[in-house]
């Protein structure tokens, strides 16, 4: 299995570092030093060799046998700690531990069998899985045959050595798929970090998209119509300026509040801003009673969605439309999925979008808004007439999902309700 990589900062109940690379010289210090603090085993071997049972000869191999032992362990381990060499090249130093356990062994004693719990350790550790689980079985086998060579110990030696080479092995196992299982655990826990920041910006995205579209188009609006009425006309180009003023002081509420997150437009403001933005396009206004009154069977969420929608498609019947009326409606509608919804209708008599088989940007984070209210959106012209019909639909009852929740929508630019690019 392909090691996990992560970034994860420095954990204070993991100060071995089990299953981290070490990112300093003091991690590695201290890595080091409890991997060679296992090198304590070793303390039988080493005893006998300042004992008085060996020859010089004998004292002078073993020493060198068990230098060498510990060099191919310690370079298998640390290479694979710091490295993770190619498999291929992790078993010429097991050969090389295998090979000098049992030369040691055979030459200077039963004592010496202890290395062989060593090779089945490092056997689990720089392994994978599917080669490990014959290599441990293949070194027991070997600590079996050598150990049946001291008659002394032939009563307990599968239960000193041979076991604990088996068992030690697997359990070594255990503990590599533990370590890659928190590996997994730690980055897919900073993936969902990552995401969650990800989707706040796209919430802030879209939310920045549908607030400052509209009212930034309304100060263009009003700006132009100031404009116009200077000289000749200073008292109202005064009222519309203080219009902008007005407007720019709700936009800036606006935006502190999505950017807090706490943002739910209603239908009876949205209502409002969208009387003024078309009485200052010159757009004649038609609303139906019903959207007059407060809507009943609406969920916050639900209610939220309509009130998106309504900015939205009225801020694009004014910047792209060329319509001189607009007609609002709600509906209660039953679908062919038995289902109840309350159904938002927004008709203009403009020119219609340029490509009609394309959403444009707003209209497209539009449909994903109406969607995790578990409603959907469908536009298009009427037949046999110019202009262009925008129908949002919401389900009456509380939906599944939030539609405030953060969804993935295109970079701010124009185009919604007739379709602009």
């Amino acid at each position: 299995m392909r090691p996990v990589e992560t970034k994860s900062a420095f954990d204070d109940r993991n100060p071995v570092l089990i299953g981290q690379r070490p990112r300093s010289r003091r991690q590695a210090l201290r890595k080091a030093m409890w991997i060679a603090l296992w090198l304590l085993y070793l303390a039988g071997p080493v005893g006998e060799l300042t004992g008085h049972g060996f020859s010089t000869a004998q004292r002078i191999w073993g020493i060198t046998g068990l230098a060498l032992f510990v060099l191919a362990y310690c370079v298998l381990v640390f290479r694979h700690v710091w490295h993770r060499p190619p498999v291929s090249q992790r078993y010429t130093p097991l050969a090389a531990m295998l090979v000098l356990s049992v030369a040691l062994t055979w030459t200077l004693g039963y004592t010496w069998l202890v290395l062989f719990i060593f090779t089945s350790v490092a056997s689990a550790v720089v392994l994978p899985w599917q080669r490990s689980r014959w290599v441990i079985p293949l070194v027991t086998a070997v600590v079996i045959a050598v150990g049946a060579r001291y008659p002394e110990i032939r009563g307990y030696y599968l239960f000193a050595y041979a076991l604990p080479a088996l068992g030690s092995g697997f359990v070594m196992v255990g503990v590599q798929n533990l370590i890659r299982t928190t590996q997994e655990l730690r980055a897919a826990r900073e993936e969902v970090a990552r995401l969650a920041a990800n989707e706040e910006r796209l919430r802030l995205a879209r939310d920045l998209h549908d607030l400052l579209g509209h009212s930034l188009s309304l100060i263009t609006l009003k700006s132009e119509l100031a404009g116009r009425m200077l000289p000749g006309r200073p008292e109202d180009a005064a009222k519309q300026v203080a219009d902008i003023e007005q407007v720019s002081r709700q936009a800036l509420v606006d935006v502190r509040e999505a950017v807090t997150g706490y943002r739910r437009p209603r239908l009876a403001v949205e209502l409002a801003g969208a009387r003024a933005a078309l009485r200052t396009a010159d757009i004649a206004l038609t609303v139906d009673p019903a959207l007059e009154d407060e809507p009943r069977g609406l969920t916050a969420d639900t209610e939220g969605a309509l009130a998106w929608a309504l900015r939205e498609a009225v801020t694009n019947v004014v910047r792209h439309s060329g319509a001189g009326r607009c007609a609002l409606l709600l509906t209660e509608e039953w679908e062919a999925d038995d289902r109840h919804y309350v159904c938002l209708t927004v008709n203009d008599d403009g020119d219609g979008p340029p490509r009609a088989q394309h959403d444009g940007n707003g209209l497209a984070g539009l449909r994903e808004r109406l969607a995790l209210a578990d409603g959907h959106l469908e536009t298009g012209q009427p037949r046999g007439s110019r202009g262009f019909t925008l129908r949002a639909y919401v389900p009456k009852g509380s939906p599944t999902v939030s539609p405030d929740d953060p969804i993935p929508v295109p970079d701010t630019a124009p185009g919604a309700a007739n379709g602009a690019p």
